[in-house]
């Protein structure tokens, strides 16, 4: 079988300490080191994490407009020396929403921008998720030398993250890094291990220097699809690029292939729970150290408007447990002609979403009981509820968690289907 590989002639990286605040500073850094050891035509450069302005969360949102400016900027170096550039900048959207920052990894080469992939994983640790914004769905980019995959620093400790983009297509995996100094080993093994599962070449570039207080590892490296190690910088600034030899993957995936093979290993039905099963489980989730988040409702005959909004619950914590009335209990709540499908049936089809990670079925007509057992970190309902009249908003807030309103924006309902189907 003939795999298809990128065609990038080598790959490299810029190791810098990076001017905070200082986006105009950042780029001369890379514009000397370019015009001292130009790379060869056909390189992929990678730089840091946020290489223009570091983490000046204070000064984000107004650094954030130099972004396309400095995106200008790279695709006149790109087209310069014919290369593609890798980093992270800080990316701005303003929505209904307001002001949402993002750290991207954006990919330019001589034609502009290429693509972009957003920092999916945020380090708490250092504050970010209060600053910044994740991305969810990443997709490998497709540059005008083949599709490369990102990951932006922390992103590297979930190993989905990288396995997700190979299986697209990726077979080079880009690593944009502000790595600390201290976890130096740990970063080293982990982008060995990511290039081994994946069977993909690596270029991580690291920050080097300090930042904030805290003194960045340095050591980018170029790993190989076995996961050997092709170069290493040390902890000082500098420029390097090898060749890349595409040879070694085609023999490596013949002969066994890691990347290929996704399987589907669960058993959605699985996810129907006892209340006491559900208890045992939430407990084991809660002491990891995740989110739960609840919801509740009828479901009986599911739709779009249902589907987007378990997403968006799902997307307020780690674990989406879902309360689904009854069939006694839609009787109490709707009157003896609900609903349609009953309870068994309704919940299997439930299980069969990926944003819902239980469920469990209650009697009553309110998930009070559920609610008071569960504790959940977050409550969700529908926005067309006021806060004070959603049941159990007051248990879960006086637990210390919140409540979230999420809006339906599909314009449908059961009710109407129903209404419809009988016309």
């Amino acid at each position: 079988m003939a795999f298809e590989f990128p065609s990038f002639v080598s790959a490299g990286f810029f190791q810098f300490a990076i001017t905070p605040g200082e986006p105009v500073a950042n780029l001369d850094r890379l514009r000397t080191a370019l015009q001292k050891n130009p790379p060869v035509r056909g390189t992929l450069l990678v730089l840091p994490e946020l290489w223009a302005t570091g983490f000046v969360y204070l000064q984000l949102a107004e650094l954030s407009r130099k972004t396309p400016w400095l995106l200008e900027q790279l695709t006149e170096l790109a087209a310069r020396y014919h290369i593609v550039l890798a980093g992270s900048l800080v990316e701005r959207v303003d929505d209904e929403r307001g002001i949402l920052l993002y750290n991207t990894l954006f990919f330019t080469g001589s034609d502009g921008l290429a693509g972009k992939i957003r920092k999916q994983h945020l380090f708490s640790f250092w504050r970010e998720n209060e600053w910044l914004n994740a991305g969810e769905s990443p997709r490998p980019v497709a540059t005008v030398s083949g599709c490369v995959g990102g990951l932006v620093c922390y992103d590297l400790r979930f190993p989905e993250t990288a396995k997700i983009q190979c299986q697209q297509g990726a077979s080079l995996l880009v690593v944009s890094a502000q790595w600390p100094l201290m976890r130096i080993e740990q970063w080293r093994i982990l982008l060995q291990a990511r290039a081994i599962e994946n069977q993909a070449f690596i270029v991580a570039g690291n920050g080097c220097g300090m930042c904030n207080d805290i003194e960045l590892g340095g050591h980018s490296l170029i790993i190989g699809p076995g996961g050997e190690i092709l170069l290493e910088a040390g902890e000082e600034e500098q420029l390097a690029a090898i060749d890349l030899d595409w040879q070694k993957l085609q023999p490596l995936r013949e002969l066994f292939n890691t990347v290929a093979p996704a399987p589907y290993p669960f058993d959605d039905q699985e996810k129907i729970l006892s209340l006491a099963e559900c208890v045992q489980v939430v407990g084991l989730r809660k002491k990891q150290g995740q989110r739960i988040v609840f919801t509740n409702g009828c479901f009986d005959i599911l739709h779009a408007g249902h589907v987007e909004y378990l997403q968006q619950a799902r997307k307020q914590g780690d674990f989406l447990v879902l309360g689904l009335n009854s069939d006694r209990s839609i009787q109490a709540i709707k009157g003896c002609n609900r609903p349609i499908n009953e309870e068994s049936k309704r919940a299997r089809v439930l299980a069969a979403l990926g944003c819902v990670d239980a469920i469990v079925i209650f009697n009553d007509e309110t998930p009070l009981d559920l609610i008071t057992v569960l504790l959940p970190h977050v409550m969700v309902k529908g926005a067309d509820w006021q806060e004070d009249a959603i049941v159990g908003a007051l248990e879960v807030k006086a637990n210390g968690g919140k409540v979230v309103r999420i809006p339906f924006t599909t314009e449908t309902s059961t009710t109407k289907i129903i209404a419809r189907i009988r016309e």
